[in-house]
C-alpha cells in the first residue's frame, strides 16, 4: 500500500511539473510570512495555523530548476492543509535572492555561493545584503562543465587563453564561475580570452557548428546543451586537483565533483570538475512551524519527488546539511534534522 501511494503522489507531482506550478487556490488567499504558529509539532494538517501562501521563483521555463521548484510546490499545496505553494518561472538563482530579500517571494533555490554573497552582501550583492537568509536544505551538486571543440586543442582550463569562449551571460552566477576558474588558473579575466557573452542552448549552436572554440556549462548532468555538443564531436574537459584546491582556499562553497562515463554522447571516461551545491532558502520571518512542515513533507516524501524529478533522485537529509557554504539554518529546518538525529 505505501507503495502504491507513493507512486500515486509521484503521478501527482509530475503533472505539477507538466503544469507548472502548485494550484495556490487553498486558505482563501493567505499571508506571505505565515500564521501564528500554532500547529502541533509534526502535523502538516494544519490545525490551528492560519494560511501561508509560498511563491517559489525558480529559473527559465525550459530548464530543470523549474521543473524542480514545480514538483516541490505541487507537494506541499497538495499535503500541507494551510500553504498554497506556487512556482513561477524566473531569471535564475541571483533573481530568485533578489525577490525573497525584497519579499515578493518566500522560498526558492540558488547555489550556495550566491546564497552566500547575498547573506554577506558581496560581490552582485554588495550594499544589497539580506541578512535574514535562511536555509531549508541543501540539495544536489550543480557541475561546472567545460565543453571544447576537438579543434580547439584545449585539454586544460589554462589552454583558453586567446581562445573564443563563451561565458555565459554578462552578470550571471556563471560568468562568475568562469572568472573564479578561469583566475584560479593563472588567466588574466575576461582580457585573456575572446569572451562571448551568450545562453546555454546559443552556446550549444555554436559549438556543434564550430563557430566558438569552447564553452561554460554549469548545470545538473545530464544537460541538453552538453549533450547536444557532444553528439556533434565536443568534448569535455578536466579540472584539475590544483584548480580545486585554489578555489576552495578562496571559497568555501566548492567541492570536487566526478561526470561518470557514459552520462553524455561519447564520453568514454570519467570527468572531474568543480561543483556547488544547490540550496533551497526562504525569508528568515517565515514562521518556525511552517518551516518545519515544509522540511518535513519535503523529506518524507523524496522518494516520489525523485520519481518524479531527477534532479531530486538519491537525496538524503544526511547529506543536505553539508557543503552548504556555512549559510544558517532556519530553526525549522533545524528543528527537524535534530528532531530525526541529522544533527
Amino acid at each position: 500500500m505505501k507503495k502504491a501511494l507513493s507512486l500515486a503522489l509521484a503521478a501527482a507531482l509530475l503533472l505539477g511539473v507538466l503544469t507548472g506550478c502548485g494550484n495556490g487556490n487553498k486558505g482563501g488567499g493567505g499571508s506571505a510570512s505565515g500564521g501564528n504558529g500554532g500547529a502541533t509539532s509534526g502535523s502538516p494538517s494544519g490545525a490551528g495555523h492560519g494560511p501561508v501562501t509560498i511563491n517559489f521563483p525558480t529559473a527559465g521555463a525550459t530548464g530543470a530548476l523549474y521543473a524542480v521548484g514545480a514538483a516541490i510546490t505541487n507537494l506541499w499545496d497538495t499535503e500541507i492543509d494551510y500553504v498554497s505553494a506556487s512556482s513561477q518561472a524566473s531569471n535564475g538563482g541571483i533573481d530568485n535572492l533578489n525577490q525573497v530579500s525584497e519579499g515578493e517571494a518566500q522560498v526558492s533555490i540558488a547555489i550556495s555561493s550566491n546564497c552566500y554573497q547575498c547573506l554577506n552582501g558581496t560581490d552582485s550583492f554588495e550594499g544589497y545584503a539580506y541578512e535574514d537568509l535562511k536555509v531549508i536544505a541543501g540539495l544536489y551538486f550543480n557541475p561546472n562543465q567545460v565543453v571544447v571543440t576537438e579543434k580547439s586543442g584545449i585539454t586544460e582550463l589554462a589552454d583558453v587563453k586567446g581562445k573564443h569562449f563563451a561565458v555565459a551571460t554578462a552578470g550571471s552566477s556563471v560568468e562568475g564561475e568562469c572568472s573564479n576558474h578561469f583566475k584560479a588558473a593563472g588567466l588574466n579575466y575576461p582580457d585573456d580570452i575572446r569572451a562571448e557573452y551568450i545562453a546555454f542552448d546559443g552556446a550549444a549552436d555554436m559549438l556543434s557548428n564550430g563557430t566558438i572554440d569552447g564553452a561554460w556549462i554549469m548545470s545538473g548532468a545530464p544537460a541538453a546543451a552538453v549533450t547536444q555538443a557532444l553528439s556533434a564531436g565536443c568534448k569535455l574537459v578536466d579540472i584539475g586537483d590544483d584548480i580545486i584546491a585554489a578555489l576552495q582556499a578562496q571559497y568555501p562553497w566548492y567541492a570536487p565533483f566526478t561526470i561518470p562515463a557514459g552520462t553524455y554522447p561519447n564520453q568514454d571516461e570519467d570527468v572531474q570538475t568543480s561543483a556547488i551545491k544547490m540550496v533551497m532558502f526562504c525569508r528568515g520571518d517565515l514562521d518556525e512551524q511552517t518551516v518545519y512542515d515544509l522540511t518535513r513533507t519535503f523529506w518524507e516524501n523524496i522518494e516520489a519527488l525523485g520519481e518524479a524529478q531527477g534532479n531530486l533522485k538519491g537525496l538524503t537529509p544526511e547529506e543536505a546539511v553539508k557543503d552548504i557554504a556555512e549559510l544558517p539554518l532556519h530553526p525549522g529546518a533545524e528543528r527537524y534534522y535534530r528532531e530525526i538525529q541529522v544533527l
